[in-house]
C-alpha cells in the first residue's frame, strides 16, 4: 500500500504562497499552482520538441523529474530564488542530500523500489536525462514569467521589481537554445492556451466552504495526476498507460475553465443533466480550446477530457471501452494506448476526500466538507479498482477519528 503520509505531504505545496513579499492576487499563487502550470508548459514544450523537432522525449523521466522538483520545493520551503540559487551553487549536494533524507518519513521510497536511485540520479548526476531537465527548467521560468506579468501590474514601482524582471528575462533568454521555447513565444494560439490554463489557478475548489489548505482547480489536477501516476507504477502499468494516466489527471478538469465547477449534487439533481453538461463541455472544448492547439495535440486532449473516467484503449485506431480486468490482463501494452479512467475517477475522489479531510483535521469544519468527506469515504472505503485497493488507502487515513 502507498503510505498515506506521502499524499498528505503533497498538500504542503498548497500552503506555500509565492511572491508573498509583493502585492498580488489572493488566490492562484501557491507552489502547487505554479508546479501544475509548469507541467502543462513542459507537456507543450516536450511535444513541440518531439513532434516538430524530432527530438525524442523520455516522458517517464520528464514526469518524475517534475515530481522530484515539486518535492524539493516543498521540503526546502519558500526561499527567494536568488538566495536559493546561491545556496545551491555553494551547498547544493549537501542540501539535496538533506532533502532526500527528509523524504524518508513520507513513505515516498516505498512507492517503488527505484525511486531512491532515480531521485539521487536526478539531482546528483548531470548526465541523467539532460533534455528532460532542460525542458523542465524552461517550463519553470515560463510559468514564473506568467506569474510575474501579473505581479508586475500589481506592484509596479516596488523596490527591486525591475531587477526581478531583468533576471527572469535573462533566464528565459538562456533557454532559447531550445527551439520549442522560441516556437512557443512566437505562437499566439499556444500562448493563449497556456493563459487559459492559468485561469484555473483562480478557480477555487469547494467554493461553498472555507477550507485549509485552499486548493485551486489547477492544483487539484496536478495532485490527481501524481496520484494516478504512482498508483499506476504500483500496478506495473506500461509506459503509455503511465503517460496517459498522468496527463489525463493533469487535464481532466480542463473544461471547467469554460464552464466553471458544476458540483456533483447539481449534476445529480435532475435526470440526464450530467449527460447534457458533458455534451456542453465537449462542444466548448471543440470550439474554444482545440483551435488553440497544433493538430498533433488535438486528438490527445480529446482523449483526456472526453469520457475521461471511462477505462479505454485503442483497437485498430478505434477508441474502445474496456473493463479494469481487461486493461490489466489484455491491454497493458503501449500498442493499445490504454487509459485507466476508473482509476482516474478513484484518484479524483481521493483528492476531493483529502481536500475536505485535511481541512476538518486542521479545524475548519463545515457541513459541506463533512458531508462530502463522509459521502466519498462511504463510497470508496471497500473499493478495489484495476487491482488497486483504494478502500485500504482510504481507511488508512482513519477518518472515523475526526468525522
Amino acid at each position: 500500500m502507498i503510505d498515506p503520509a506521502f499524499f498528505e505531504y503533497l498538500y504542503y505545496a498548497a500552503t506555500m504562497q509565492r511572491w508573498n513579499d509583493h502585492l498580488r492576487p489572493h488566490k492562484g499563487f501557491t507552489e502547487l499552482d505554479k508546479q501544475s502550470h509548469k507541467m502543462v508548459y513542459a507537456f507543450i514544450l516536450a511535444h513541440i520538441e518531439e513532434s516538430e523537432n524530432k527530438n525524442p522525449i523520455d516522458w517517464q523521466k520528464l514526469i518524475e523529474g517534475g515530481l522530484f522538483e515539486l518535492l524539493q520545493r516543498i521540503t526546502l520551503t519558500d526561499i527567494k530564488p536568488p538566495i536559493f540559487h546561491q545556496l545551491m551553487s555553494k551547498k547544493g549536494n549537501e542540501l539535496n542530500e538533506w532533502f532526500i533524507n527528509k523524504l524518508e518519513c513520507t513513505g515516498f521510497f516505498k512507492i517503488t523500489g527505484d525511486f531512491r536511485e532515480k531521485i539521487r540520479s536526478y539531482f546528483f548526476d548531470p548526465a541523467y536525462c539532460p533534455n528532460e531537465k532542460r525542458i523542465l527548467s524552461a517550463s519553470h521560468y515560463l510559468a514564473t514569467n506568467w506569474e510575474f506579468a501579473i505581479v508586475y501590474r500589481f506592484s509596479s514601482g516596488s523596490f527591486g521589481l525591475e531587477d526581478t524582471k531583468a533576471n527572469i528575462a535573462s533566464e528565459l533568454e538562456e533557454h532559447l537554445d531550445l527551439d520549442s521555447v522560441k516556437k512557443l513565444q512566437n505562437n499566439k494560439k499556444l500562448s493563449g492556451f497556456l493563459d487559459l490554463i492559468g485561469q484555473l489557478r483562480f478557480q477555487q475548489r469547494w467554493a461553498q466552504s472555507p477550507r485549509i489548505p485552499e486548493t485551486s482547480v489547477l492544483g487539484h489536477m496536478l495532485i490527481v495526476a501524481i496520484m494516478a501516476y504512482v498508483i499506476s507504477l504500483r500496478l506495473g502499468a506500461c509506459n503509455k498507460r503511465l503517460y496517459n494516466n498522468y496527463f489525463t489527471g493533469l487535464f481532466h478538469d480542463l473544461p471547467e475553465v469554460l464552464t466553471r465547477d458544476i458540483i456533483s449534487p447539481v449534476k445529480r439533481s435532475v435526470g440526464e443533466l450530467d449527460e447534457i453538461i458533458k455534451e456542453i463541455e465537449k462542444m466548448q472544448v471543440s470550439e474554444k480550446i482545440l483551435p488553440l492547439l497544433p493538430v498533433y495535440l488535438c486528438d490527445e486532449i480529446k482523449y483526456y477530457t472526453q469520457d475521461e473516467f471511462s477505462s479505454k484503449v485503442r483497437i485498430d485506431g478505434k477508441i474502445t471501452p474496456v473493463s479494469d480486468d481487461e486493461i490489466n490482463t489484455k491491454y497493458n501494452s503501449c500498442d493499445f494506448d490504454p487509459l485507466d479512467g476508473h482509476l482516474l475517477r478513484g484518484c479524483d475522489k481521493l483528492a476531493a476526500f483529502l481536500e475536505a479531510y485535511l481541512s476538518i483535521k486542521s479545524g475548519i469544519d463545515t457541513s459541506f466538507l463533512r458531508e462530502g468527506c463522509e459521502s466519498i469515504y462511504s463510497e470508496y472505503k471497500d473499493k478495489i479498482i484495476s487491482g488497486f485497493d483504494f478502500g485500504n488507502l482510504f481507511r488508512s487515513f482513519k477518518p472515523e477519528e475526526i468525522l
